[in-house]
């Protein structure tokens, strides 16, 4: 019976997460007025960001990693990006597999990995449509995609049977889209959504058996954009606000504290966060 309560209870949970993903569409009405898609991938922010923390590692995501890979082990980076959550490892790392779904990040992380003596392999796709292209690693992380995962319990239990020793995840507390939702209201009148949260994936990860452990922290501000007008125009099109509207949403940043001396990406991944780790499943010798 208890089995039975605890599958009722995921499908529960895994509805509500994908509901509320949904939630998250933009209204055709307002789409249909731009030319330029909404969903910015700003290459710039994931370049900053891995120069940075290659330059100085830190924090909690990187200590489970390190723990985990203890005198050396492969990794395997799903949504690498540039390579901000793997790279830092390189000191520890015998082997590296990065999947992303954008090959310009990924030849990014290759120029980087290379002076670090690494030659990783690539491979451009989605998770857990690659899993299958991908060897299992003695580490597995994935960095600040789970909220872009609609249908959650086959993306995780791909990241666990890919795991030898454990996963180690990196979410926002709440949804990183969160951070634009006054100045949808201010330009659209619309109300966004709130969640869904990192404490509905911890209740997840728990309610799919999983010994899931999570440590809450704060990320210090850093400038993700080179300048506050690229800010400004990264922002505008996330509005689904035309070119001649720039003005005004530097206006409306400007007046949110937003400075031009240190323009975060807002939208990408904000600074309260939450690393999650639990044991890999996979059996597989390294």
């Amino acid at each position: 019976m208890r089995k039975v309560e605890g599958i009722v209870r995921a499908t529960e949970l895994l509805r509500a997460w994908a509901e509320d993903l949904a939630a998250w569409r933009i209204p055709e009405s307002i789409l249909s007025g731009v030319t330029e898609s909404p969903w910015v991938l700003p290459d710039e922010v994931f370049a900053r960001r891995a120069d940075r923390y290659l330059a100085a590692p830190c924090g909690p995501s990187y200590e489970r990693a390190m723990e985990a890979l203890g005198p050396g082990g492969s990794v395997l980076d799903i949504g690498a990006g540039a390579g901000a959550a793997s790279l830092p490892l390189a000191s520890r790392t015998t082997g590296l597999t990065a999947v992303d779904s954008h090959q310009p990040l990924l030849d990014d992380l290759v120029r980087r990995a290379v002076p670090l003596g690494l030659t990783p392999v690539v491979v451009c796709g989605t998770w857990p449509e690659a899993a299958p292209k991908v060897p299992e690693a003695d580490v597995v992380l994935c960095h600040h995609v789970i909220y872009n995962v609609a249908d959650l319990a086959p993306f995780i239990a791909a990241l666990t049977g890919h795991a030898r020793r454990r996963v180690v995840a990196e979410i926002t507390v709440r949804h990183p889209l969160a951070d634009l939702n006054p100045y949808w209201k201010q330009f659209h009148g619309l109300d966004r959504p709130e969640g869904p949260t990192a404490e509905q994936v911890i209740e997840i990860l728990q309610a799919l058996g999983l010994q899931v452990k999570a440590e809450h922290w704060a990320r210090p501000e850093m400038a993700e954009y080179d300048s506050f007008a690229t800010l400004v125009d990264v922002t505008r099109r996330r509005l689904c606000l035309p070119p001649e509207r720039r003005d005004d949403v530097a206006a409306a940043l400007s007046n949110a504290g937003v400075t031009e001396e240190c323009p975060p990406d807002l939208g990408s991944s904000g600074r309260e966060l939450v690393t999650l780790w639990w044991p890999g499943s996979s059996t597989t010798s390294s």
